[in-house]
Formats: structure tokens, C-alpha cells, sequence
């Protein structure tokens, strides 16, 4: 899969990775989204669902890069940092329809998962921070 400024990078003896990329190789106007909670935009929690959470998380990250002029297909990182890796494994398949649903079908990003013990907004369950690469 590669395009004009965004190449994946697949070892070609490796099992391809479901959901994400191994890796991105990229060239144009960096784009770095801060890391967004699943908060409106007046800073205040609708839900305390996770689901909901990364549903609104992700609406966060696209209308950021809706400023910059880029799309979720722009993406090339995202690192999300979770409270709760049982709940995450366990709603993986809602995770991945919210994600569709938000981003669409853009699984070429090179993707991490962190466990945190807490994160700074109390009643926030997951935070994902994003880099994108719009192409000069």
C-alpha cells in the first residue's frame, strides 16, 4: 500500500499486523495533535462509557486535523494511552466499529498501546495523541 507521500512498511516475512501498521514512511507538512480525551468541546465529559469516550476522542483528533487541512488518511502515528486493558481487549470489536465509524477504513498508521496508571483528567479513560504527514 503506498501512495505518493505515504509508503507502509511491511517486513515481507512478517504476518501483516491487524488494525495498524508495523511502520509509515511519509514527506510533507508534519501535523502533531496533542493527545485528546474523549471530552466536548467545552471541555466536559457526556459519557463515562469507554466506548463513548474513544467515539468522542476520535471526533477530537478528526476535527484537529480538520484545522490543518488534513484527513484521518493523513495520519501516520497515533499512541493511545488506556486505563483499562481488560476493558479495552474486551470491547475491541466496538473499538474498532467506533474507530471505522470516526476515521473510516485508514489502518495505515503506525499504532501503540500504552497502559497508564491514570491520566490527568480524572474522569477521562483513554487519551490518543496523533502525527500526520499532509502531502506538499
Amino acid at each position: 500500500m503506498t501512495s505518493k507521500s505515504k509508503q507502509i512498511l511491511q517486513p515481507a516475512a512478517w504476518a501483516p499486523p491487524r488494525g495498524y501498521a508495523n511502520g509509515v514512511v511519509a514527506s510533507g507538512r508534519m501535523v502533531f495533535v496533542a493527545g485528546q480525551i474523549g471530552w466536548n468541546s467545552a471541555c466536559q465529559f457526556d459519557s463515562d462509557d469507554f466506548i463513548e469516550q474513544v467515539r468522542q476522542t476520535l471526533m477530537n483528533i478528526k476535527a484537529v486535523l480538520l484545522e490543518a487541512g488534513a484527513t484521518p488518511a493523513h495520519m501516520t502515528r497515533m499512541t493511545w494511552y488506556l486505563l483499562d486493558k481488560k476493558e479495552y481487549q474486551a470491547r475491541g470489536r466496538e473499538v474498532g466499529q467506533v474507530y471505522r465509524e470516526v476515521m473510516g477504513a485508514e489502518y495505515g498508521v503506525a499504532m501503540a498501546a500504552v497502559v497508564v496508571a491514570g491520566l490527568m483528567e480524572d474522569r477521562a479513560k483513554i487519551e490518543i495523541e496523533v502525527t500526520a504527514v499532509i502531502p506538499t
